[in-house]
């Protein structure tokens, strides 16, 4: 993941993949139909369709959507660079204005795997919002790190539960403390996410909000801890507040709980504004992630940079809306593939737990890169 990514970095969104069911024997899947125009990437088909195909696209306001576009004009990718100073002068334009340019310019295509599916999977993910301390206290006692000077010479490095009990790990962590937070479970879900706005408490008494952004991992594996509650019967609500209760009725079982995921990603320090700064963090395509606006996804699918009609309809939310894919996840895999980007804080955090639902996508492209 990449430059200070969210959904990259941490592996895998907070809600927890169902086990998928054996498919029957006798099922046999139809050859997807080769319409004319359809474009195959490394796991998708895109299949051309009709303006009229896009669920709500009158409907759509726009606005933030084309300030995530503009966002994304700082880093263009492939054809759409040409595009990037209609896009400029179009965001002080009307929501009709920007619609007939892009109904001028852009093609969609419906987005479906090599197989001809064409409903996939949306989950969310989110940005945390934390209190810390740059010295350890009775009340802040759990270790946020900066990448460790070996990292690179040694893969995979250590696993959490090395981490917390080996020597030689914990020395060669020495002074890489950027600071510590009261909750060991935040402190997981924080590095799930990949970043995070931390307000520290200096030594001197002042505080100071940071960014902790993506800067690494030990190259483990993830494993799902409430993956792993569920499968133990321990749990029926695997969300972080279900797990954070399970917690607090079995705290001698926090380190069992946390060394399932052996996982660690480590941080670096960006200086933000303020808690409500509403410029997200970087994603993988390298321009700060828009709420609701910007989503994860897989670049072998969809290419950075790429707006997107997401229609999507579940218990959590109805959406139909353009989005931009400026971000990847290594959890976000397949064609029909999106994590939602909600936010930052605690409402986002609880969103991001429970949003799993069906999604479809339209890829929207240049008409003069066919």
């Amino acid at each position: 993941m990449i430059v200070g990514t969210l959904a990259a970095c941490g592996s895998a969104p907070l809600t927890l993949p169902q086990r998928p069911e054996a498919p029957h024997a006798e099922t046999v899947r139809p050859a997807p139909v080769d319409v004319p125009g359809t474009q195959t990437q490394a796991r998708s088909r895109w299949v051309p369709a009709a303006w009229s195909d896009l669920p709500g696209f009158a409907d759509d306001s726009l606005f933030e959507a084309w300030n995530a576009w503009v966002k994304g004009c700082e880093r263009p990718t492939g054809p759409f660079a040409p595009l990037c100073a209609d896009i400029r002068r179009l965001s002080i334009g009307s929501p009709q204005e920007q619609r007939s340019w892009m109904q001028e310019k852009l093609q969609p295509f419906r987005v479906e795997s090599l197989q001809g599916e064409s409903t996939g999977l949306l989950t969310a993910y989110y940005e945390p919002v934390l209190d810390a301390s740059r010295l350890a206290t009775a009340g802040f006692s759990v270790p946020l790190y900066q990448p460790p000077a070996g990292l690179a010479q040694r893969k995979p490095w250590y696993t959490r539960q090395e981490i917390d009990t080996l020597p030689e790990a914990q020395a060669a962590l020495q002074g890489r403390v950027i600071a510590y937070v009261a909750d060991p479970v935040d402190a997981l879900v924080l590095q799930i996410q990949g970043s995070g706005r931390v307000r520290i408490s200096q030594p001197d008494g002042s505080e100071r909000w940071v960014r902790l952004a993506y800067a690494g991992t030990n190259d483990q594996p993830y494993r799902s801890v409430g993956r792993w509650l569920l499968d133990q019967g321990l749990v029926k609500d695997a969300s972080w507040p279900g797990i954070k209760a399970w917690l607090a009725q079995n705290p001698q079982r926090q380190r069992e709980l946390l060394w399932i995921n052996p996982r660690v990603v480590f941080f670096r320090e960006e200086i933000v504004a303020t808690r409500d700064a509403s410029e997200g963090p970087r994603g993988a395509q390298g321009v700060a992630l828009t709420p609701g606006r910007s989503v994860a996804v897989d670049p072998t699918s969809i290419p950075y940079g790429t707006p997107l009609w997401l229609a999507s309809t579940g218990e959590q939310l109805t959406l139909q809306k353009l989005v931009l894919a400026q971000d990847t996840g290594s959890a976000i895999t397949g064609a029909v593939r999106a994590d939602y980007f909600v936010g930052g804080g605690a409402a986002a955090g609880e969103l991001a737990g429970r949003l799993r639902q069906p999604l479809q996508l339209w890829v929207l492209w240049p008409k003069t890169a066919r």
